[in-house]
């Protein structure tokens, strides 16, 4: 049985990967939205979202590593440690995915005639469903390693 300290711990994780899923949502929302303002596009509009997007994620992020090393440090779970560092370098390179996506996709709108650019949405579409796929696979791993601290 975990100490209730480590319990909260992991519930504060998943309630932040929560925060993150629900960032992802409006800032995919926020592009959908850019996008419709196109050819003449409101770019402050969306370089503000764009900010608020990062400090949100730099904010979660921070925390999350705090989680990282108290799992480590305080509650001896390197193995938890190390799912959440895996765990941040797909975060970060979804986010770098989905900033390239969505360039690409205003490239693509932009230039409806030029089929590379269609071709670029698709590959990093792909890329992205690797990527979420690869997260999922680790939050699972997590939770069936931090269901026996439970």
């Amino acid at each position: 049985m975990a100490p209730p300290d480590c319990r909260a711990l992991l519930q504060r994780f998943h309630g932040l990967q929560a925060e993150r899923v629900e960032a992802y949502r409006l800032f995919e929302e926020g592009h959908e939205a850019y996008l419709r303002t196109g050819p003449h596009y409101d770019f402050q509009h969306y370089k503000q979202l764009v900010h608020e997007i990062t400090q949100a994620f730099r904010g979660i992020s921070q925390e999350i590593l705090g989680i990282k090393e108290r799992l480590h440090q305080e509650f001896d779970r390197p193995d938890l440690s190390e799912h959440i560092e895996k765990l941040q370098a797909k975060e970060k390179q979804k986010l770098e995915l989905t900033a390239k996506l969505q360039l690409a996709k205003q490239n693509a709108q932009d230039h409806p005639e030029d089929e590379n650019c269609q071709e670029t949405v698709q590959e990093l579409r792909h890329k992205l469903i690797k990527n979420k796929e690869a997260l999922s696979e680790i939050l699972q791993d997590f939770k069936y390693d931090s269901e026996e601290a439970e």
